[in-house]
C-alpha cells in the first residue's frame, strides 16, 4: 500500500453566477486568477503520477469541493480513481479541513470537537477548556490494519509563542487518543501523517510528544538534502509534513523511506527534481508543499 500526505492549498469549489471553479493554489489575492485552473491541474497531475492507494489531503474546504476535483480534474489527469473519499468539517472557519481519498474502504473518525477535559488535557498551556484541542482535527482513519491519524496542527504565524504552545497541545492531543485506543501504542501498528506546521529549528520542538521514544519520525530516514516539503519565496524551505510512526510499524519495515515529490512545486523553490512541463517560476504550481508518499509492501 502506498500512502500519502498532501497540502493542497486552499481547494475550494466556487460557483460564480452559477458557474463552477476552483480556486488556484494560493493564499488570498484576487477573487478569480485566471491561472487557478492551471494549478489545480498540476495538483490533480502530481496526485495522478503518485498513484497513492490513501491520500490524506490537507487544506479542503468541503466535500463538495473534493468530489468536484474528483470527477473533473483527476479523471482528466489519466489517475486511477479514488472511490471512497471523505471530508468532515473542521475547526478551521476558512473551511481548510482534511480529506481523504482512498482506493479501498475505510472508515474515519473526527475529533474535531474534543474538548480538553475529554483528552486528559485540563490546564494545559495552549488550551481553553471551552474550546477545541484541535486547530482543524484529528481525523482517525482505520485502514486494513494500520491506524492513520491525519492532522494539521496550527500554524507558527502571529504570536509565535502561542502557536508554539496550541501545537504542543494538539501533539498531547493526538498521543492520547493512540493511547486510549491501544493498550501498547509500542506494539501497535500506527501512522501520524500530515502537516505538523513544527520549525525543525525550535530549540524544542512542539511535537516532541509524538516523537522518540514515543514514535518515529519517519522523514529523519530521508538523505538531509530532501527532508525538504515547503517553500514559499522569500523564505527559507521547510518540513512541516511529516510521518510518525508506531515503533512496531517503523520496525516492520525497516527500509520504508518518504519520499517528497516536487514535480508540482514552483521552479524557483529550486532543488533537483524536475517540474511538470507547466509549472512556472512561480505560478501556475500545485501547491506551495510537496506531496510526501510511503510505501508499505505487503499492507
Amino acid at each position: 500500500m502506498r500512502v500519502l500526505s498532501f497540502n493542497v492549498q486552499n481547494l475550494r469549489l466556487r460557483t460564480p453566477g452559477g458557474a463552477e471553479r476552483l480556486d488556484g493554489a494560493r493564499d488570498g489575492g484576487a477573487p478569480q486568477d485566471p491561472l487557478d485552473f492551471a494549478d489545480r491541474r498540476l495538483t490533480a497531475a502530481v496526485l495522478a503520477q503518485a498513484d497513492a492507494d490513501f491520500c490524506l489531503l490537507q487544506e479542503v474546504f468541503d466535500r463538495t469541493s473534493l468530489d468536484y476535483f474528483h470527477d473533473h480534474l483527476l479523471r482528466g489527469a489519466g489517475a486511477a480513481l479514488w472511490p471512497w473519499r471523505a471530508c468532515l468539517p473542521g475547526n478551521d472557519g476558512a473551511g481548510r479541513d482534511l480529506a481523504v481519498l482512498a482506493r479501498r474502504p475505510f472508515a474515519a473518525q473526527s475529533h474535531a470537537r474534543l474538548l480538553p477535559a475529554d483528552l486528559v488535557l485540563q490546564g494545559q498551556a495552549g488550551t481553553r477548556a471551552d474550546l477545541p484541542v484541535f486547530s482543524r482535527d484529528c481525523l482517525a482513519v482505520a485502514l486494513g490494519g494500520v491506524a492513520l491519524y491525519g492532522v494539521h496542527f496550527k500554524a507558527p504565524v502571529a504570536d509565535l509563542d502561542a502557536a508554539w504552545t496550541r501545537r504542543r497541545a494538539e501533539a498531547l492531543g493526538v498521543r492520547r487518543l493512540i493511547e486510549q485506543r491501544f493498550d501498547d501504542p509500542a506494539t501497535a501498528l500506527w501512522l501520524v501523517m500530515g502537516d505538523l506546521n513544527d520549525p525543525r529549528t525550535d530549540p524544542e520542538r512542539a511535537v516532541a510528544p509524538l516523537l522518540a521514544p514515543f514514535g518515529v519520525d519517519l522523514t529523519e530516514r530521508m538523505p538531509e538534502t530532501e527532508r525538504w516539503t515547503w517553500w514559499q519565496a522569500p523564505r527559507a524551505r521547510g518540513c512541516p509534513d511529516a510521518m510518525i510512526a508506531s515503533p512496531a510499524l517503523a520496525a516492520r519495515w525497516p527500509r520504508a523511506v518518504p519520499q517528497a515529490i516536487r514535480i508540482g512545486m514552483s521552479r524557483d523553490a529550486g532543488g533537483t527534481q524536475p517540474r511538470l512541463a507547466d509549472v512556472g517560476e512561480a505560478r501556475p504550481h500545485a501547491s506551495d508543499h510537496a506531496a510526501l508518499v510511503l510505501d508499505l509492501p505487503g499492507l
